[in-house]
Formats: structure tokens, C-alpha cells, sequence
């Protein structure tokens, strides 16, 4: 078989870190949001440890990239893409990031407190 054909001549650790950094995120709190301790998002950063398949997609979910672009397959878009276009600032996307591992229920009754204040219903006036 053909070797493969890969998007960049970045090692998988070496992805896994851009991504990460291109999201804003912190070794600690990619670690957090994908289930393991920071010591061990450093390793797979350096190359230490290999990924299962299990790994690959909880990484591939957080960071926002297909399966194929974390594995080097295709070119992940940049954060900014991902996001959006108009830039939303850093600190906007770590709470949105927080309120998508809400639990659905809490998600609609913040949502519906957020919405209603927009509304001018949570401003005194």
C-alpha cells in the first residue's frame, strides 16, 4: 500500500498543540474538557502517547475539527472560521464553551435568562 498522503508535515502532538492554541486554550483546560489530567494532554502533545479512537473524537468534538483534519488527513480550518467570522472575543467563547457542557435542562433556563434580559425584561430601569 501507498504511504499516505497527509495535509501537513506536522506530527500529530504538534497539531493536537496548534489547535489547542489556536482555540485559546490552555494544556489544563483542553485536558478538562476532554476528561483527562494535564499531565497527560502534555504527553500526547510530545508524542509520548498514541490516541484511541475513543481519545481522537472527544478531541476532534472540543476542538471543533473533523476526525480527518486532527489526524492530519485534510487542513482544519482556523479558530477564527470555526467561530465565526466576526471575531468573537476570547473570554465569549470560553463561556460558550462552558454553557455547551451544561446539562440540556440548565442550557434552556440560562438561555431563556439570557433571552429575557435582551429583551430589556432584566434591566431596571
Amino acid at each position: 500500500m501507498p504511504p499516505l498522503k497527509l495535509a501537513s508535515d506536522e506530527t500529530f502532538g504538534e497539531r493536537l498543540s496548534r489547535l489547542r492554541k489556536e482555540r485559546g486554550l490552555t494544556q489544563v483546560e483542553l485536558a478538562e474538557q476532554v476528561g483527562i489530567i494535564q499531565s497527560i494532554m502534555t504527553d500526547y502533545e510530545r508524542g509520548k502517547l498514541r490516541l484511541n479512537a475513543e481519545m481522537i473524537c472527544r478531541f476532534a468534538r472540543v476542538l471543533a475539527v473533523s476526525t480527518d483534519e486532527l489526524l492530519g488527513m485534510k487542513r482544519a480550518m482556523p479558530a477564527a472560521a470555526v467561530v465565526s467570522h466576526d471575531k468573537l472575543p476570547l473570554r465569549l467563547i470560553r463561556r460558550i464553551q462552558k454553557i455547551e457542557r451544561l446539562p440540556t435542562v440548565k442550557q434552556k433556563a440560562l438561555l431563556q435568562t439570557i433571552d429575557g434580559f435582551l429583551r430589556g425584561e432584566g434591566v431596571a430601569g
